[in-house]
């Protein structure tokens, strides 16, 4: 094939310079022919195939390539045939005697034939995408997988990242919370793919029957919800391509933080300087098309939604509450009582009624014992002879002068001695304990070793008034005051 200056040159001396088609033909070297289709076409035209090629080689075996294809369609994606499998496929199985290029030239026509095409999409401002993507990042010195939420706001395709330990009810609602605070509105409408965070069931007629925390997250913040096709991810492009843009530039090398606190402070910083970029073919930067999505962005209610799963629940016999299969403690005096518990990303939160009665920290191991030891003083007080042995207690880092106290006091009172020292530990309920430390402390240099003088000595580091406790005194009298009405005062009149 000649070169299109090749054309230009015999074309010109032909038509702009007047020689004849065979002079053209002497000077450059060309048959008669190539200068007639010079002359007729400005470019080269190519080679056009009037059939398709023939492939004697393949000959029989095209069904089996077909039918190998065909099968492919219902096989995980991971698991299809590449074009050099298809080749081994007939070079072992059916004595396939030519190359692997005519196989694969075949494979990548055949593809190309089912391959999907898309319609270009429009985003008006105002509304966002989200997903999860997955990672491997350092915390705390341990290489973990990490879970990272992703909102995109499709318009200017600025973007939000946050990481979670898990792909959980609470770290989506948190996502969300979060979010918002970071674009300062809410969308008008967001776009998901089929989680079963917030979808339920997928109905006959293609609506979706919503969990119950997404649908308390959808009336809290009252954005419009959609849903892309299963298994259709270029529904939602746009934040596909956020996920995949975070884990090549925010998590590239592996990152490494103290904490997910940490690591997310970094990944806000990085979302607020990608907004100095610029997206695709704009000639605006993410930022300065960001403000045409701020202005359609509906204000934030007054208070955010509490990122939480929530679940009933009830005490056990042990004053345990089980939660996503680990055991969490509460006061024994609410053991058998039916409570609620929040399950938020960091922490668990359990009350009784209205009423707060434990909130420990998160644990995602399985099987886990999450206690306080504070949680059972009160029991252990009526049963000292468990102190030795109550599991919560295992492992309590107490300073060393407790153990002092509890010797001394045991060395001179024994039994009521142990009551003692847990009473001393009961302080705990409602002191610091570098408070009551510090009084233990001068109670022993003082000789004082009681009950009574180590809370007196904390009350006075305190600086609290001292109350007396009538529960200690079961056998004082007890006082029924009411309460006065006006009626009661005519006597005196009279």
């Amino acid at each position: 094939m000649f070169a299109v200056e090749s054309y230009a040159a015999v074309r010109r001396f032909v038509f702009v310079e007047g020689h004849s088609r065979r002079q053209a033909a002497i000077v450059f070297g060309l048959n008669r022919e190539t200068v007639a289709k010079m002359c007729r076409f400005s470019l080269p035209p190519g080679y056009t195939r009037t059939k398709p090629v023939a492939k004697p080689k393949l000959g029989a075996l095209i069904p089996v390539i077909d039918a190998n294809l065909e099968a492919d369609k219902a096989a995980p994606m991971k698991q299809r045939h590449t074009a050099k499998r298809i080749f081994e496929r007939l070079r072992d199985e059916h004595d396939f005697a030519g190359g692997y290029t005519v196989v694969k030239d075949y494979v990548r026509i055949c593809r190309a034939q089912g391959r999907e095409t898309f319609v270009p999409l429009a985003h008006p401002p105002g509304h966002a995408q989200v997903d999860f993507g997955e990672a491997v990042a350092m915390i705390g010195g341990v290489r973990q997988k990490v879970h990272y939420f992703c909102m995109d706001l499709p318009q200017s395709d600025a973007p939000f990242v946050k990481a979670y330990l898990r792909e959980t009810t609470e770290a989506f609602l948190d996502g969300h919370v979060s979010a918002f605070a970071f674009f300062g509105g809410m969308p008008l409408s967001i776009l998901y793919d089929n989680t079963t965070i917030a979808v339920a069931k997928i109905c006959g007629d293609g609506k979706r029957e919503r969990t119950r925390a997404f649908t308390e997250l959808c009336s809290h913040y009252l954005f419009q919800d959609r849903f892309g096709r299963p298994g259709k991810g270029n529904d939602k492009g746009k934040v596909e391509g956020l996920v995949k843009f975070s884990r090549a530039n925010f998590m590239v090398p592996i990152p490494h933080a103290a904490s997910f606190d940490a690591l997310n402070a970094r990944f806000e910083e990085q979302c607020r300087a990608r907004q100095n970029d610029h997206a695709a073919r704009h000639t605006d930067t993410i930022g300065e098309r960001l403000g045409s999505d701020t202005a359609m962005l509906r204000p934030l209610p007054a208070v955010p939604l509490e990122p939480c799963e929530k679940r009933t629940a009830r005490v056990s016999s042990t004053a345990l509450v089980r939660y996503r299969t680990n055991d969490y403690s509460v006061p024994t005096a609410y053991g058998f009582r039916d409570v609620v518990v929040k399950g938020f990303v960091d922490e668990v939160v359990i009350l009784c009624g209205s009423e707060e009665i434990a909130r420990h920290a998160r644990c995602y191991a399985e099987g886990a014992f999450v206690a306080d030891p504070l949680h059972y003083l009160a029991l252990i007080e009526m049963k000292p002879g468990a102190l030795d042995q109550a599991a919560a207690l295992q492992g309590w880092a107490l300073p060393e002068v407790f153990q002092h106290l509890r010797h001394l006091l045991e060395a001179r009172l024994g039994n009521r001695g142990r009551r003692e020292f847990i009473q001393v530990l009961r302080l705990l309920e409602t002191m610091p304990l570098a408070i009551v430390a510090e009084a233990v402390r001068d109670a022993i240099k003082l000789g004082a070793v009681a009950f009574d003088a180590v809370k007196l000595i904390a009350l006075a580091i305190e600086q609290r008034p001292a109350r007396l406790d009538l529960t200690a005194y079961p056998h004082l009298p007890k006082m029924d005051v009411k309460t006065t009405c006006a009626a009661d005062y005519a006597v005196l009149a009279a």
